[in-house]
């Protein structure tokens, strides 16, 4: 008798477990549950209100949960300093940019890189390995902003960017890191709708070259729905459905819940 292959087995990034954080009593966070797969681009959508940002900031670290678990790779790192997460591969990325403004753009990159300890390390004692790995950094930074389109704003002042610049900086700077898993919050807001395409075409490419596990907290549905292949709708501090957007506009639930019955018209009939 020939047995079936098993199942592939889906592998886990991020785990969010029956998270909860209150405020004077007040539940911002409460009892949500969901997964994000290894290599795959993951929405994560709500209403004002709904509980993401408390969230985005229990994941990475700004806040303390006041009880549940969220694991990174199968390690619990709920209460964590944001610094200690960073250094275990989730880094997040702001609503408004955080760029160094007295730097150049290619200093930025420098900075950002995700060796930077071993590289202080190896300047002290092992001047030839840091000469080597010195040369490594630039031509990943290079390769870095030729990717996003920045090689030419290499010299220029982060500070003299545009808003728009300022974005692909911020995400240039976030690959800088080698994250496994990076928490993109509201990378489209503020960004002409040009633009908003390019991120997005950026997001997709770095996924499919290198690997990295997506998160993107994001109000632009029409994005969202290009580009991620799951999607986790919160509402109420909760999880209130998991799914594709073509899927959530056939949920009862999420379109009179969170869309107020227009899903159809956000993201296209």
């Amino acid at each position: 008798m020939i047995s079936k292959d098993p199942s592939p087995v889906v592998k886990v990034a991020l785990e969010v477990d029956s998270l909860k954080k209150s405020f004077g009593g007040v539940a911002a966070v409460d009892g949500a549950s969901f997964s994000v797969e290894k290599g795959t681009i993951t929405g994560l959508i709500g209403p004002n209100g709904a509980g993401k940002s408390t969230m985005v900031n229990l994941i990475s670290g700004a806040l303390s949960p006041d009880s549940g678990h969220i694991r990174l790779d199968g390690q619990e790192i709920g209460g964590l300093e944001p610094h200690e997460i960073g250094a275990r591969g989730l880094i997040r990325t702001f609503q408004i940019s955080r760029e160094y403004p007295d730097m150049t753009v290619m200093e930025n990159l420098i900075v950002s890189a995700s060796n930077q300890g071993e590289k202080l390390f190896n300047v002290c004692f092992r001047p030839s390995v840091g000469k080597k790995r010195d040369r490594e950094l630039v031509e990943r930074a290079l390769h870095t902003l030729v990717t996003f389109g920045l090689y030419p704003l290499r010299n220029e002042y982060a500070r003299n960017l545009s808003g728009g610049q300022k974005r692909l900086l911020e995400l240039s700077r976030a690959v800088m890191a080698d994250p496994k898993v990076l928490l993109l919050d509201e990378p489209m807001a503020g960004v002409n709708p040009a633009l908003i395409e390019k991120l997005g075409e950026h997001i997709v490419e770095l996924n499919k070259d290198l690997g990295t596990t997506f998160v993107l907290v994001e109000h632009n549905l029409e994005i969202v729905e290009k580009i991620c292949s799951k999607v986790i709708v919160v509402a109420l501090g909760t999880t209130l459905a998991v799914g594709t957007m073509a899927e959530l506009r056939k949920n009862k639930a999420v379109v009179e819940a969170y869309l107020g019955g227009d899903v159809r018209e956000r993201v296209g009939s």
